[in-house]
This record gives structure tokens, sequence and C-alpha cells, in this order.
């Protein structure tokens, strides 16, 4: 993982409005916010980070209101959720 500096928007915010991961009805379902999505590749480079940890069933993000409902089969280990965020280019504030 390298140091990265958040710019405000990877694309100048014009595309997107919401992606989603194949979101199930089943297993837990937790609402994190994040900072930093400005548009539709935030969204996709988040929901592939977290949709990479184990349990995970489904990710939607939405750059408008900086929020990621993550469904999983149990409850996830937040600092997981941070270190796929972070990954990703972003910043895990908490849960919404």
């Amino acid at each position: 993982m390298t140091d990265q500096t958040i710019s405000g928007s990877c694309c100048g915010g014009s595309c997107g409005s919401g992606t989603a991961t194949d979101v199930q009805d089943i297993g837990v379902t937790t609402v994190y916010k994040v900072s930093g999505m400005t548009c539709g590749h935030c969204e996709s480079a988040v929901s592939q980070e977290i949709s990479a940890l184990q349990g995970v069933t489904g990710v939607t993000a939405v750059a408008k209101t900086g929020e990621v409902t993550v469904t999983s089969a149990a409850p996830l280990d937040e600092g997981a959720v941070r270190t796929a965020v972070d990954e990703a280019g972003y910043e895990l504030v908490g849960r919404a």
C-alpha cells in the first residue's frame, strides 16, 4: 500500500451514480461512510476492493451520499473494510 492524496475526484466527478455488485437480502448489512468518492469510477474502485473480502456477498457504493452498503454472510472486521477502502484510494470515515 502506498500513501495517496485524495484530490477530490479521479475523473472530474462527471460519471456514475451508484455502482451495485450483487446485493442480496441475506446475511448482515452494514452501511459505511467513505470520503473522497465523486463518480462512478470511484464507486467501482471501492466496490471491487470490498467485494474481494471473504464473506462479502454484495456491495453498493454511492458517491453522491458517500455511503457504501455491504452485505456479508457474517459481521466484517472493520479494520479489513478500512484496509480495502484505503487500497481503493479513499478513506473510511466510519459507520453511517
